[in-house]
């Protein structure tokens, strides 16, 4: 490539969208990750369990459009540290219904408290307007 390409990598949308989405998600890795140890995915599925309550990992990673081998090592770590309680479903035994622990809860909990300062943090760069203009777009582009 020559320093003449006419091709903007800076203003490329989904490079943008890149670097926005990994600037944004760094200062709240460092919490779940300092606090629990958790990797995105973790806290990811964490979040779900918090918000929806019982679920399997199919319809997790459906939601989470996370890949089914990534939430099964999600599920099986955070299983390990009992945040997360596996149960068998009595009508189809392929079916493991998932759901958060006393202890999953108080870190969802926790997690869900500092990610709503982060969020606020983040929001306070920009007005009402935007912030409301953003969201609607990043929906439209994620469906």
């Amino acid at each position: 490539m020559s320093e003449k390409d006419p091709f903007d990598l800076q203003s490329f949308l989904p490079y943008l969208l890149n670097q926005a989405a990994e600037e944004s998600s760094l200062g709240f890795q460092k919490v779940y990750k300092d606090r629990y140890g958790m990797l995105r995915s973790e806290w990811r599925v964490l979040f779900h369990l918090g918000i929806f309550g019982q679920m399997t990992a199919t319809e997790i990673g459906g939601r989470a459009k996370i890949h089914k081998t990534k939430v099964s090592r999600a599920v099986q770590r955070l299983s390990e540290r009992r945040f997360v309680r596996r149960a068998r479903s009595e009508e189809d035994r392929r079916v493991e219904w998932l759901e958060l622990t006393a202890a999953g809860c108080k870190a969802y909990e926790d997690l869900r408290d500092v990610a709503a300062k982060y969020e606020a943090a983040l929001q306070s760069k920009l007005s009402a307007t935007e912030v409301t203009q953003l969201k609607e777009l990043l929906s439209k582009l994620a469906k």
